[in-house]
């Protein structure tokens, strides 16, 4: 199994940096994992804003050769793992812009007659490790689930990722949030995981 692990906070002294360190340490530890590549979208510079214009056309995304490393990452990988924070109910800017230019029709998708497009990246699985400062339960029943919703519904099985795993982690910002408890919790996951 290779693993690709998308990380997007800008500060390395996050507990999201700390999880990002034991899904790399778990997964070193697995004998099914080969390979895991760690993608940094702030470190890289990832620029997320999407251009388009009469030279740089939307239908034409899936092709731009700018973003061909981000597609072969992608390609080459069994599981894609994010680890992210959740700000204002959803992922953060950068993420939701590689997720804009990545997710591209004719890559991610192709649409067909009908109601749903065809899937073009089937066969992966996604992990998804959010934190966030409010209530664990907070997303569910005040934003009716709208995080999970987005990432599961809107966004993998749209693209043919059917197998999504959440760790949805509240009250991180709190000296009672059992912070290594959780981290024991995800590097433990990813140390057993078999796909």
């Amino acid at each position: 199994m290779k693993l690709l692990v998308i990380y997007t906070h800008p500060n390395h002294q996050s507990l999201s940096f700390a999880f990002l360190q034991k899904v790399v340490q778990g997964s070193e530890e697995n004998p099914l994992i080969q390979e895991v590549q760690v993608l940094d979208l702030y470190e890289e510079g990832f620029d997320p804003v999407l251009v388009f214009h009469e030279q740089k056309r939307r239908r034409d995304m899936h092709s731009d050769p700018r973003l061909e490393r981000y597609r072969n990452q992608i390609t080459w990988a069994d599981k894609i793992v994010l680890v992210y924070p959740i700000w204002w109910g959803r992922p953060p800017a950068m993420l939701l812009g590689y997720i804009d230019q990545m997710f591209a029709s004719e890559f991610a998708y192709r649409d067909k007659k009908g109601l749903f497009p065809e899937g073009l990246l089937t066969g992966k699985s996604v992990v998804c490790i959010s934190t966030m400062k409010g209530p664990t339960h907070y997303p569910l029943f005040w934003l009716n689930n709208a995080h999970k919703v987005l990432m599961k519904r809107a966004l993998f099985q749209f693209v043919g990722m059917k197998k999504v795993k959440f760790f949805e982690f509240g009250n991180m910002e709190s000296s009672k949030g059992r912070h290594q408890e959780k981290l024991e919790r995800v590097y433990r996951y990813f140390k057993q995981v078999a796909q």
